[in-house]
């Protein structure tokens, strides 16, 4: 069992605690990525949705997971489940220093994420001024608004993920 957590990062423009929609533990909320199997080395086609309200049972055993799969060419069967409870927002701070804030974890046996998809649901955020925005679309890898109340542009821009291993 490997733990991953998902780390994003973006250019922030007036921005700030960018997240998806209903908070870093959305139960809703659409987790788009590849998977690479852990057996044989290939990587899934198609992105794969995880949703953390969304749980199979396992194969062979009384435990659930978000996502139960079989590897299209060695067959052999890998799991993921989400570990909520250790994201934290985007904000304008950690985007300032380049650095990646963590958004969810996953809890891999057979498989390694990769390629997170930023389109898979909507996020919020809120501009230094206060304005909330929310329902933000990023599937085009970016958001742009004026802000009424700040009198300023305010831009999401540059999205970038990755996967780190977890201890």
């Amino acid at each position: 069992m490997v733990k991953y957590m998902l780390m994003i990062a973006a250019d922030l423009e007036s921005i700030t605690d960018l997240q998806p929609q209903g908070g870093c533990d959305d139960s809703s909320f659409q987790f788009l990525f590849k998977v690479k199997c852990g057996n044989c080395g290939e990587v899934s086609q198609k992105e794969t949705c995880v949703i953390l309200d969304e749980t199979v049972s396992v194969p062979g055993s009384r435990a659930t997971a978000n996502l139960v799969q079989k590897c299209k060419f060695c067959g052999r069967d890998g799991t993921v489940l989400m570990v909520p409870g250790n994201g934290n927002p985007l904000t304008l701070e950690t985007s300032e220093q380049g650095n990646y804030a963590p958004l969810m974890m996953f809890d891999c046996r057979g498989y390694e994420p990769e390629g997170f998809v930023f389109g898979g649901g909507e996020w919020k955020a809120v501009s230094t001024a206060g304005t909330k925005y929310e329902g933000i679309d990023l599937s085009d890898g970016e958001f742009s608004e004026y802000d009424e109340k700040g009198e300023c542009p305010v831009m999401i821009s540059n999205l970038t993920s990755k996967f780190e291993v977890v201890k």
